[in-house]
């Protein structure tokens, strides 16, 4: 039996994107203990529910503060130090950079990380934007020299770290995102004599959240009845959008925000096609799930976003920041009401074949070890 460190830096994402995963390392008989900040009490019981120990450390999740990334360093190498981990498994950016230096400061013997997305920080513009990225590079490079095994969502991310020099090409191992658990999302049917687009996600820019509303606008001038409904949390982060400008939108008549949730299924059950414009993404997991319920899919030609449509079969790829395309693409199935049922059923084939998370965390734990 080993035991097993997963840290985070959003403790809902444990259950909600981890929770198959933990349970999992549970039915191999190991120890599991997830670290994370800020805990909820209502994850902390799914948790204990799955057997699974937490540990709080302080993490300033976005932003860069040398003294407070530095002081989330420190709590992990505590932890780490009492625990005494034979496995540490990190994802997203800081996790990933301070779990795994912090791991190799304790000498643990097996050091993991992955790589979900690229994030704001890593991605940005401009001579700041500049600055972080090459900072982040360099964190990410001396991070992963201490890692065994580096897990990437999808083959862009992996090609930059590479051409980057940011990993060693033999660490690498590519998974199909997340994976979904194709028992707790089923097939269900595409309601009829209506048409309604569905988005999920964190109310930022990167997600698109922008270019979907304009796509709204431009098709809702032409098809007024058709039904377009966001589901997702507002985020401290610096492109969230306002709780004021959700509320313009709504007021306007464009839209229904549906505010955030922790069980998208009757969302997605409602809905005719689902819309994810992002700007790039590892894997997006609300795209994955409503492929599993045998939806048809409308997303972007972009990194991570693009593995999960085959072009014409089960869904449309549309340019990244082009909402007309956007709009084109909605009125394709308002021109052709059984599109949607053909193409959803096409999702739910390629959800079965690739996505299932049991085949996803097969992959991962095999290749922990374990």
């Amino acid at each position: 039996m080993a035991r097993i460190l997963v840290i985070a830096s959003f403790t809902p994402s444990l259950v909600l994107f981890r929770g198959d995963m933990l349970a999992e390392f549970r039915a191999r008989g190991h120890e599991v203990i997830c670290c994370s900040p800020a805990p909820d009490p209502r994850t902390l019981k799914q948790l204990e529910d799955l057997e699974v120990s937490h540990l709080e450390f302080r993490l300033q999740r976005t932003g860069m503060n040398p003294l407070a990334d530095l002081t989330a360093m420190r709590d992990l190498r505590h932890i780490m130090a009492e625990i005494r981990p034979d496995h540490v498994l990190s994802y997203t950016i800081k996790p990933v950079i301070y779990g795994s230096l912090a791991a190799g400061m304790q000498k643990v013997p097996a050091i993991h990380a992955m790589i979900t997305g690229l994030g704001t920080t890593f991605l940005g513009s401009g001579l700041k934007g500049t600055l972080l990225n090459s900072f982040a590079r360099f964190m990410y490079r001396a991070a992963l020299k201490k890692c065994r095994t580096v897990f990437f969502q999808n083959r862009d991310d992996r090609q930059l770290f590479l051409d980057g020099g940011l990993v060693d090409k033999n660490k690498t191992v590519m998974i199909n995102g997340s994976g979904v658990n194709l028992e707790r999302f089923p097939s269900e049917p595409v309601p009829e004599g209506r048409q309604e687009f569905l988005m999920i996600g964190r109310l930022i820019r990167d997600k698109g959240i922008r270019e979907f509303v304009a796509a709204v606008r431009l098709v809702k001038s032409r098809h007024p009845d058709v039904v377009f409904r966001v589901v997702g949390m507002f985020d401290n982060h610096p492109g969230s959008i306002t709780r004021r400008q959700m509320d313009e939108w709504t007021a306007e008549g464009l839209l229904t925000y549906d505010g955030p949730t922790d069980d998208v299924r009757s969302a997605l059950a409602s809905c005719t096609v689902y819309c994810l414009p992002s700007y790039r993404e590892g894997m997006p997991r609300s795209v994955l799930e409503a492929m599993a319920t045998g939806r048809a899919i409308i997303t972007t030609d972009a990194p991570g976003c693009r593995d999960t449509v085959d072009e014409g079969e089960n869904g449309f790829l549309v340019p990244v920041r082009d909402p007309e395309a956007l709009a084109a693409a909605m009125e394709r199935f308002i021109a052709e009401p059984d599109l949607a049922r053909r193409m959803g059923e096409v999702s739910r084939g390629l959800a079965e074949e690739k996505f299932d998370v049991r085949r996803v965390n097969e992959k991962i734990l095999d290749s922990m070890g374990l």
